[in-house]
């Protein structure tokens, strides 16, 4: 039931709905501030009431949206979860080195190599992400701009499927010929 509907609706036993509504009650709760009838329609109505709050109680979890931009290819998405994990290892690395370095533990020196070399590594995996997603649009096509790789591709994959169906046509004209313009009978 709309808006609209509620405001001017009228109720049995002569109460009408009015805009206002308890503070308590949520978007499915009767809204308060209604008469409650009286006699012996109250107490038909108390029954339908009940059920009706019963069904109204019911409220999923979550609601599902669309979303709002689209999934991430496979080799990106990959790519990406390769770079959080490695970015993930090379923070808790220097905190563990700096720890280390501040009680004067031995562990300290190896700590700092190993957290140097995996700040190189971590470089290198959030550049894999964009080199992976350049070229993962350039080769499917998500750039639209003439001189596309992507299209060229396309275009080049028609034209000799194009040519696989003419010379399979010829092929087939053959056949039912009954091999007439063969050159040999092998």
């Amino acid at each position: 039931m709309g808006t609209a509907e509620r405001r001017g609706a009228p109720r049995a036993g002569g109460a009408q709905l009015t805009g206002h509504r308890d503070p308590e009650a949520t978007d499915r709760d009767i809204p308060g501030g209604v008469a409650a009838p009286s006699g012996r329609e109250s107490e038909g109505q108390g029954h339908e009431v009940g059920r009706r709050r019963e069904r109204q109680q019911y409220r999923p979890l979550w609601v599902e949206e669309p979303a709002r931009r689209r999934r991430l290819p496979d080799p990106v998405r990959t790519a990406a979860v390769r770079a959080v994990l490695l970015i993930a290892v090379t923070l808790i690395q220097a905190m563990v080195a700096f720890l280390c370095t501040m009680a004067g533990s031995w562990l300290a020196f190896p700590m700092v190599i190993s957290s140097v070399v995996s700040t190189i590594a971590a470089t290198w995996g959030a550049l894999d992400v964009w080199v992976t997603r350049q070229v993962w649009n350039q080769r499917n096509g998500v750039v639209s701009v003439p001189s596309s790789t992507a299209r060229a591709l396309r275009r080049e994959r028609r034209r000799t499927r194009r040519q696989e169906r003419a010379a399979e046509r010829a092929q087939g004209r053959i056949r039912r010929r009954g091999g007439a313009g063969q050159l040999s009978h092998s």
